[in-house]
């Protein structure tokens, strides 16, 4: 099977220094990254550990999902697939992941809303990074289903 890798060069403290994740296996991207602008309302231009967990969420997910409506026998359509991460303080010090959201929005011939909902279901509970965030507080899905 495939590895995949990213690396982080961080340089300072906590607080005051920055860093920078390359995506490093498909060579897309690098990214800025910053302690306090990882917990601020705000990203103002810096990605977080939280919005690329995000990102891995929807994106395994919206696949996962297309394989389970494929297998129910329907056929998929277009479909938005939205992750939001919450981070949060937590009890014994440090930060924690407390919620994850899934936002789906999409269509599928051959298949109703209660089984387009069912292999919604079924995604979330056999995506890859679903399982790698069972520690996760939460993990809600919401779906609506265009027809």
């Amino acid at each position: 099977m495939a590895t995949r890798t990213a690396r982080t060069a961080w340089n300072g403290t906590l607080n005051e220094g920055s860093g920078r994740v390359e995506l490093a296996s498909s060579g897309v991207g690098a990214f800025d990254v910053s302690f306090p602008r990882r917990t601020a309302d705000e990203a103002q231009g810096v990605t977080s550990p939280e919005e690329l967990i995000a990102a891995a969420h929807s994106s395994c997910f919206s696949m996962a999902f297309s394989g389970e409506v494929a297998n129910a026998g329907g056929t998929p359509g277009k479909t938005d697939v939205r992750a939001d991460v919450t981070v949060r303080p937590a009890a014994g010090g440090g930060l924690e992941i407390s919620k994850v959201a899934l936002t789906v929005v999409g269509s599928a011939t051959g298949i109703d809303e209660a089984g387009y909902r069912a292999a919604a279901e079924a995604a979330k509970a056999g995506c890859p990074v679903s399982k790698a965030l069972a520690g996760v507080g939460e993990i809600t899905l919401d779906v609506t289903f265009e027809g």
